[in-house]
């Protein structure tokens, strides 16, 4: 009865509870810590979109059962962002489903699409749920690069070579978090190409499309002649209306995997409440200059961002997109590795970062940095961080008195 359960002993310490924790301990002491570590929106979701929901949520008839695939309202809503945004047509009936945010549409089709010792190829560093969604269902992950680029696709190649048995899936995310990379369409047409040939399943993450800075908005892999035959594209309203809370998100493409994911989701439940539903189908269908807004804040941040650890000579790549900075640890403190440097922000200079380690063991060379606090604060941040880059010799010189110290807080 004391042992850990089968699938629990599977899965690592999450990254952003522990991150939480660390802040929650440090800001019940009294510390001001600025939370640069979570992708969490700051921002308020835009009043129009409000407005609906407390309209909706008025009439005491929208307050029973929703239906788990999503209202219809909502999935042709969805379906004409699609065609609007990437000229792709989607039958609402067949090709799109309504999910509680996408991770939990990616969590329900891995359980949906998975038999025990099933591989699933999936990028390192990544989001957590890209690779655990599938470990928790049985699957087993194979590591391949993160960036968009004749590594990934050499590396796809091996996976479908030397796994026994072959790959059921290879799953995709750009823009990426954490690292921000994005994909263009010739990427995507290998692998839907590839995929295509080997009957192999594209799930892909597009969560951060409309978090873009450089006027090339990040493209759909539906876009490429053939996708629907083997992909299905997760996408989600948490970023781009700041809508994080409200749990919406959606699944279109390949009809036979939209059909399995709404299977499992009429098992388990009965899709968001339809008032939110409502006000997420009014925020697709209404105007959208509160999403160029909300873009236009985070590349405000971003320049403040990169322009301060730039003079202070952490030369971090700006991000062309998503609400982060993939961040190598400068230097004189690589050794140190993701979680020590992460303590060390905290601790030093009252800033919370993410540890790259967290998003796989290829990441633990970087720190995940969030356009998530208003510019003064960031301005306020670049200013501790300095001085504490300035003190660092010091900094150093006492790590090993204050290692045990550290490591007895970050556990607590």
């Amino acid at each position: 009865m004391e042992q850990e359960f089968h699938r629990i002993k599977r899965l690592p310490p999450y990254v952003f509870a522990e991150v939480n924790a660390m802040k929650a301990r440090a800001r019940a002491a009294g510390e001001d810590i600025i939370d640069l570590g979570m992708g969490n929106p700051d921002q308020p979701t835009p009043q129009h979109i409000v407005d609906k929901l407390a309209e909706a949520a008025a009439n005491p008839r929208a307050h029973g059962y929703s239906t788990s695939k999503g209202i219809p309202g909502l999935r042709k809503a969805l379906c004409g962002y699609y065609e609007r945004r990437f000229n792709v047509t989607l039958d609402p009936e067949t090709e799109v489903i309504a999910t509680l945010g996408s991770k939990e549409g990616l969590a329900n089709l891995a359980q949906a699409i998975t038999s025990p010792g099933d591989i699933i190829m999936s990028p390192n560093p990544s989001y957590p749920i890209h690779a655990f969604g599938f470990i928790i269902a049985g699957g087993s992950v194979r590591s391949i690069p993160a960036a968009p680029n004749e590594d990934f696709l050499r590396a796809l190649d091996r996976g479908v070579r030397h796994s026994v048995p072959k790959p059921v899936a290879v799953i995709v995310n750009f823009p990426s978090n954490p690292t921000a990379m994005v994909a263009d369409l010739a990427f995507y047409k290998e692998i839907v190409d590839f995929c295509r040939q080997h009957e192999i399943y594209v799930l892909s993450d597009i969560a951060y499309c409309e978090i873009y800075f450089d006027d090339n908005p990040p493209p759909s892999i539906l876009q490429i002649p053939g996708a629907k035959d083997v992909a299905v594209e997760f996408s989600s309203m948490s970023k781009s209306y700041n809508m994080a809370g409200w749990r919406v998100g959606f699944a279109a493409g390949n009809r036979r995997l939209i059909s399995a994911l709404a299977r499992v989701k009429s098992y388990v439940d009965y899709g968001a409440f339809t008032p939110i539903q409502v006000a997420a189908s009014a925020a697709l269908n209404g105007p959208q200059d509160c999403v160029e807004q909300i873009r236009n804040t985070y590349k405000e941040r971003r320049d403040v961002l990169i322009e301060g650890l730039h003079q202070m000579g952490w030369m971090v790549p700006p991000p062309p997109a998503s609400m982060f900075a993939w961040a190598p640890i400068p230097p004189a403190f690589q050794h140190l590795g993701s979680v020590e440097f992460a303590k060390l922000l905290m601790r030093e200079a009252k800033v919370a970062v993410a540890p790259g380690l967290g998003f796989g063991e290829q990441g633990d060379s970087h720190v995940r940095i969030g356009l998530v606090e208003n510019k003064h604060r960031i301005r306020q941040a670049l200013r501790n961080i300095k001085g504490f880059f300035q003190n660092y010799d010091q900094v150093l010189a006492n790590s090993e008195e204050h290692r045990l110290k550290a490591n007895e807080w970050w556990v607590k």
